[in-house]
């Protein structure tokens, strides 16, 4: 097996975990896969001296941009620092330098700012963190900048969103080197809640119901997205709340703009939309896993939902 070198940049004004989450991700891959490492790590600092990041963790490059060895991917976190020209400036250089005979170059958060000014993503998609994708459109126009997107690759450029979003990008690259079996041993050894696939929502729909909820209805997504199998009536999640059956419908519905069955329905359609992909699941088996007593029920809904049949839906997103 060939030992891959991962280059991950250092730089003052960095957000740690942008490094650290890829680099725990790699290594942990080393460990499922057992043997000689498949993964060796390099972190390069623009000189070589010691960094502060944005937290004020202090991280000792191994070596400097200057005197970096050939590597197979490059990953550059993302961080305030890379809004200075002055710190910039010379990693966009070195990106340049490196395309050619690099692998795979990732940008993880606004690790993007660094390829930003240096043509590589022209006509490229990429995504960036949600709070700064307006920013990085305004300032690289030729970029085609899907900020929705938790990761993206166009050709040998990867791009992810904010800083978990890392750790799906690194998962994704130990899939593509080791298949799918390591990427998801990898992710249960590092106890992370749900491998994701790129091209999706930052934002889920759980998330964005714990964001508008009321202290009354502040556990129930998580609750109904790990009980999507079970029964979701509006008794029973009026019964979860401690409410009246008439009186959750009537506070759902003002929260959440929805009634709760037409909300259900939205859930279990976002939830099945994730699991399509994955490709040992059929149609069936992602219907059932959702709440769905039948498959056809499952396609019309979703295709009234999406616009597009369930098995299209997997086909297009695969081959993306």
């Amino acid at each position: 097996m060939p030992q891959r070198r991962i280059g991950f940049l250092a730089y003052d004004g960095m957000t740690a975990l942008d490094l650290t989450g890829p680099l725990e991700v790699f290594h942990s891959a080393n460990l499922c896969l057992g043997g000689e490492p498949a993964y060796d790590f390099v972190v390069l600092g623009t000189t070589g001296k010691t960094i502060a990041a944005e937290s004020g963790l202090r991280i000792a490059p191994h070596t400097s941009l200057a005197r970096a060895p050939r590597l197979d991917t490059i990953v550059v976190p993302g961080g305030m620092g890379l809004r200075d020209p002055k710190i910039c400036a010379p990693i966009s250089a070195w990106l340049i330098s490196r395309a050619r005979t690099t692998r795979r170059l990732a940008s993880v958060c606004t690790g993007i700012y660094a390829f930003g000014g240096t043509g590589l993503l022209d006509g490229r998609r990429a995504t960036t963190h949600w709070r700064f994708a307006a920013d990085v459109a305004l300032r690289f126009p030729e970029i085609r900048l899907e900020a929705d997107a938790i990761f993206l690759r166009d050709g040998a450029f990867y791009s992810s969103a904010g800083v978990t979003a890392g750790i799906d990008l690194a998962l994704a690259l130990v899939e593509e080197d080791h298949g799918a079996q390591i990427a998801l041993a990898t992710a249960r050894e590092l106890v992370v809640y749900l491998k994701r696939a790129g091209g999706q929502m930052q934002f889920s729909e759980p998330l964005q119901f714990q964001t508008r909820s009321t202290d009354r209805f502040a556990d129930l997504a998580t609750w109904m997205v790990r009980n999507l199998r079970k029964d979701l009536s509006v008794e029973t999640l009026a019964a979860r709340a401690g409410l009246g059956a008439r009186h959750f419908s009537r506070r759902f519905k003002v929260v959440f703009g929805l009634p709760p069955a037409n909300y259900v329905e939205k859930l279990r359609l976002d939830e099945a939309r994730r699991r399509l992909p994955v490709q040992r699941q059929t149609v069936e088996s992602v219907a059932w896993s959702v709440g769905y007593a039948s498959a056809d029920a499952f396609r019309r809904a979703f295709e009234r939902q999406f616009g597009i049949a369930p098995n299209a839906y997997r086909k297009r997103f695969i081959e993306s």
